[in-house]
């Protein structure tokens, strides 16, 4: 008995990405190898979580996965199917299977437009809906967010952080994509909101079969969303695995470092911290 191997969702091989840098005009141009020949492949409802420090090539891969960056070699497939970046060639299709959430989620969202606007801007863009059934859309994606229709007609400024990336992550599902990149999507939120927004993104990842590429710094988040997790290291991949393998047995020294320079989340350590840290102050004082 045979069983069909499934199409992965996400493929990379030996991607590259290298800038140049000039110099001056009597020296020759630097390159900068942002990524270095990386390959992998992601089966379609799993979560990739990218780790690093800054300047290890997350936010230039994060890049070449929306279609912003084309590598400077080897091949992106999306649904098995090879993506061409070049000026005229990436199809509207193609284009709508991948979304990004940013960081900022208000950064991210304009301050003039109402957010039923801000939601129902890419159908506008992609789709031929009616106005109703742009707003019977938009309607619907803020319910499924954890918001309401009250909301359509206010502001970017009028919602805490927590609800402005909920409205983000709204926004870059309206158009049905199989694959979102998830860059940095709770580091600028408070504790007690990450646990909210990680809990929206794992239903959502669920009802919608949705797969996700996660870049994060904070191995705490990592290590609850996963299903395999690559660390890099100046541009290149110097771990990848299961999160279990990772998280249990490093191999790499760059990997058991970072992991090392983590503080750790449970109870008794944060009491350390807190005790620590109120030492200090007594000192000072």
């Amino acid at each position: 008995m045979t069983t069909e191997t499934q199409t992965p969702m996400l493929e990379i091989r030996d991607v590259r990405r290298d800038y140049r840098v000039p110099q001056g005009m009597f020296k020759q141009d630097k390159i900068v190898h942002a990524v270095k020949g990386v390959s992998f492949k992601l089966g379609k409802g799993k979560t990739l979580a990218i780790v690093g420090e800054s300047g290890c090539g997350k936010s230039t891969r994060a890049r070449i996965l929306t279609y912003i960056d084309e590598p400077t070699g080897g091949e992106l497939l999306i649904d098995g199917q090879k993506v061409d970046l070049r000026p005229g060639h990436l199809t509207a299709d193609m284009r709508q299977k991948v979304q990004i959430v940013f960081q900022n989620p208000y950064g991210s969202l304009n301050p003039r437009q109402k957010i039923g606007d801000v939601l129902g801007e890419p159908l506008l863009i992609n789709t031929k809906m009616s106005d109703a059934e742009r707003r019977e859309r938009a309607t619907e994606m803020l319910i499924k967010v954890g918001l309401g229709p009250e909301h359509y007609n206010r502001y970017p400024h009028m919602f805490s952080g927590g609800q402005r990336q909920r409205i983000a992550i709204a926004r870059a599902l309206m158009l049905n994509p199989k694959l979102l990149v998830l860059d940095e999507p709770v580091s600028a939120l408070d504790l007690s909101v990450q646990a909210q927004v990680l809990n929206l993104l794992s239903d959502l990842q669920e009802e919608f079969g949705l797969t996700y590429v996660f870049i994060s710094h904070d191995l705490s988040v990592v290590r609850y969303i996963a299903d395999e997790v690559m660390v890099m290291y100046y541009g290149e991949a110097v771990e990848y695995g299961t999160r279990e393998a990772v998280f249990s047995d490093p191999q790499h020294a760059y990997t058991r470092t970072l992991f090392a320079a983590t503080p750790k989340a449970d109870v008794e350590s944060i009491r350390a911290r807190m005790a620590k840290r109120g030492k200090s102050a007594a000192v000072a004082g």
